[in-house]
């Protein structure tokens, strides 16, 4: 049997505080999610998963220490600077 073992990653500060800065600019109040860090026991497999921030129905993706936001899933990215636009 494959034991997954899960571990929560906190959000890096600089980037909640970035986040809750456009948000309230854009008076909408985000639910923010912490990703986890998965990793396949007795093998070197590992996935991160990355925070979710919920607005208005629409959930962003982010990864400490990038500059990049992605919509619903990892195929659109946009900077950080343009969420603004999508809120």
């Amino acid at each position: 049997m494959v034991n997954v073992i899960k571990q929560e990653i906190k959000m890096e500060e600089s980037l909640r505080k970035r986040l809750e800065f456009i948000c309230e600019f854009c008076k909408v109040k985000p639910t923010i999610i912490n990703g986890n860090l998965r990793i396949i026991d007795k093998t070197n497999l590992t996935y991160l998963e990355p925070h979710r921030i919920i607005i208005n129905d629409v959930t962003f993706l982010a990864f400490n220490y990038s500059n990049e936001i992605f919509i619903e899933n990892l195929n659109n990215k946009i900077k950080l600077s343009e969420l603004k636009n999508y809120l």
